[in-house]
C-alpha cells in the first residue's frame, strides 16, 4: 500500500500543461521494480510524463478529434485509471481526474505482475491513491485561490506530504488538518517522527462513532419500483501517547443484520480480510455473503478521521409512506400517510415532513388534519412542516389530509423546472441515536488497544436521513436509474385510508 510518484499538473482549455507538483518515491520504485519483473515500467521524466497524460486525456492536439490508439471502440474506459504510453512500455495503472482546471495524479505500486494487469479491485493501492487524491483536491480547493494563494498552498505540499505520505505509504489524508499540526511542531525542539505529526500528552481516549445515513425514493406506483440505500461511515479519534500505537476496531452485525458492502478504507488501515474486500454490492446477495465481524487494524493518525465507508442493502426502509396531491383550481388538496417499520427503533432526535410547492404564488389558506404531530406554515408561504416529534404512535401510522390555496404567483416564490403541474414530493428530515439500519455496532469489547496506558474508549451509532423523497403517486416523478441502487420488493404495506 505504497504511492510511486503523484502529480499536480496545470492544464486550462486551450492552453499548455505544466506541472504544479511532483513527488516520487525512490524506495517505493525499488519495491515495484522487485514486484513487477519483466512487467515493471520505469516512471519517465516529467516532460515526458506529462505529453503523454494529456494525450491520454484528450487535452492536446485538438485538430484531431479521432486517434484510434486511443478513441476506438476496444478501449472504451470506464474509470479514471489510465495506461500512459512511454518510451519503455505502458506505464499502468495511473490514476488521474480532472477539477477547477487543475489535474490530480497518483501512480499506486501494484504488488504483483502486470502481465496479464490484474483486475482493479484486486490492486488495494487504488482505494489508497483515491483517497490521497481526494484529501488533495480538498485542500487545494478549500478557499477561493487567486495565482498568490495557488502558490502558497502548492508550496506547503513537500512538508504536508512528508507528514501525510511519509517514504510513499499514505497515513493521513487530511491536509488541512496537518497545516495546523506544522505549524504548532515547528515550536519544539524535539525532532517528531516522520511517520507520527505529533506526540500527545494526556488520558488517552478512543471515540469511535458509526453513521449511517440512509436514502429514498418513494413512488407508490406498480410500474415504478421503490429504492432505498444505506451510506456508512465509522470515524475514529484516538489520543494516545507514543508514536507507533496500534489499534484495532471490529464493526460487528447481529444475526439479522445486514452485511457490508463496498467497503473503503482509511490509508491508515493496515490490513484487511479478503472477504471485506470482495463484498461488492452488485454482486447478487445470498446466504454465504460475509457478515463480520469486520475487523481494521490501523495506526490512528493524530487527527479525527474517517476509519472506513460501506454501503448496505437492507430489506426494506425505515419509514414507508405515500403522498396523494390533486388540483382542483387554486386549491390543492393532499394526503399524506406514514408507517415506521416494526424493526426500526422508535426513538427519534426529531422527525419531519417538508411539503413544499413550487411555480405557485403563497399559501393564502389552509385547513387540514394530521392524526399525530404538528403542522405549521413556512415564513415565506411556500412550505408545510409537519413536525411529527420524537415518537410514532403505538400504531406506528401517522397521516395527514388537507387542502391548500394560493395566491398569486411572484417572484420571491421559489421555482422548480422538475415540479411543475402535479409532479410534488414530500421530504423526511430525521435522526434516531444509538441504531443503525443495517445493526452495525461496535462497543467497548470491539476497540482494541495496543499502547501504554488503560485508554477511555466511547462508542456510539446514529440513523439519519438524507434525500428521502416520497413523491405524488398521482403524477409523474422523476425515477432513479436502476444501475445506481438495487430493488428489492416491500413486503409490509400501509394504510391508505
Amino acid at each position: 500500500m505504497a504511492l510511486r510518484g503523484l502529480w499536480l499538473i496545470s492544464c486550462e482549455q486551450g492552453a499548455c500543461g505544466a506541472v504544479l507538483f511532483s513527488r516520487r518515491y525512490p524506495t517505493v520504485e525499488k519495491r515495484a521494480k522487485a514486484f513487477n519483473g519483466v512487467s515493471y515500467v520505469t516512471v519517465p521524466e516529467d516532460s515526458v510524463f506529462l505529453k503523454a497524460l494529456l494525450f491520454e486525456l484528450k487535452l492536446t492536439d485538438p485538430d484531431k478529434n479521432f486517434v484510434e490508439y486511443r478513441d476506438s471502440c476496444s478501449r472504451i474506459n470506464k474509470t479514471s485509471v489510465y495506461a500512459l504510453p512511454t518510451g519503455g512500455g505502458d506505464l499502468w495503472p495511473v490514476l488521474a481526474f480532472q477539477k477547477s482546471g487543475l489535474i490530480y495524479v497518483c501512480l499506486p505500486l501494484v504488488e504483483q505482475s502486470l502481465k496479464p494487469r490484474p483486475p482493479l479491485i484486486s490492486i488495494s493501492g487504488i482505494s489508497q491513491a483515491f483517497a490521497v487524491l481526494s484529501g488533495l483536491l480538498v485542500f487545494i480547493n478549500s478557499s477561493q485561490k487567486n495565482e498568490a494563494e495557488m502558490s502558497a498552498k502548492v508550496g506547503q505540499l513537500p512538508s504536508l506530504l512528508m507528514q501525510a505520505c511519509p517514504l510513499g505509504t499514505p497515513l493521513d489524508t487530511n491536509l488541512n488538518g496537518l497545516l495546523d499540526n506544522i505549524h504548532v511542531s515547528t515550536n519544539h525542539t524535539q525532532k517528531q517522527p516522520v511517520w507520527r505529526i505529533s506526540t500527545y500528552k494526556g488520558k488517552p481516549q478512543v471515540n469511535v462513532c458509526i453513521t449511517e445515513k440512509v436514502k429514498s425514493m418513494q413512488y407508490d406506483k406498480r410500474d415504478v419500483a421503490d429504492m432505498w440505500q444505506v451510506y456508512g461511515t465509522v470515524t475514529c479519534k484516538c489520543d494516545l501517547e507514543g508514536a507507533t500505537s496500534n489499534v484495532t476496531v471490529s464493526l460487528n452485525l447481529p444475526a439479522n443484520g445486514s452485511p457490508l458492502q463496498d467497503i473503503l478504507v482509511h490509508p491508515c488501515v493496515t490490513s484487511l480480510d479478503s472477504a471485506i474486500l470482495t463484498s461488492c454490492s452488485v454482486d447478487v446477495m445470498d446466504d454465504s455473503a460475509f457478515s463480520g465481524p469486520y475487523k481494521l487494524p490501523f495506526t490512528p493518525p493524530s487527527d479525527l478521521f474517517n476509519l472506513c465507508y460501506y454501503t448496505s442493502q437492507v430489506p426494506v426502509p425505515p419509514i414507508l409512506g405515500f403522498y396523494q396531491l390533486k388540483e382542483e383550481e387554486l386549491q390543492l388538496k393532499l394526503t399524506v400517510n406514514l408507517k415506521l417499520h416494526e424493526s426500526v427503533k422508535n426513538a427519534f432526535e426529531y422527525c419531519e415532513a417538508r411539503i413544499p410547492f413550487f411555480n405557485r404564488g403563497p399559501v393564502t389558506h389552509l385547513e387540514y388534519k394530521v392524526s399525530y404531530g404538528q403542522l405549521d406554515v413556512s415564513r415565506e408561504k411556500s412550505l408545510l412542516v409537519w413536525v411529527i416529534g420524537q415518537k410514532f404512535p403505538k400504531s406506528l401510522e401517522i397521516s395527514l389530509t388537507g387542502t391548500v390555496t394560493f395566491g398569486s404567483m411572484s417572484k420571491e416564490q421559489p421555482v422548480d423546472p422538475i415540479c411543475s403541474g402535479s409532479t410534488a414530493y414530500v421530504k423526511l428530515y430525521f435522526r434516531i441515536p444509538d441504531y443503525t439500519l443495517t445493526g452495525c455496532y461496535a462497543d467497548q469489547h470491539s476497540v482494541q488497544v495496543f499502547s501504554s496506558g488503560k485508554p477511555k474508549i466511547s462508542t456510539s451509532r446514529e440513523l439519519i436521513s438524507s434525500d428521502y423523497y416520497i413523491w405524488n403517486s398521482k403524477a409523474p416523478a422523476p425515477v432513479v436509474c436502476p444501475r445506481i441502487s438495487r430493488t428489492i420488493c416491500v413486503s409490509w404495506s400501509i394504510n391508505r385510508g
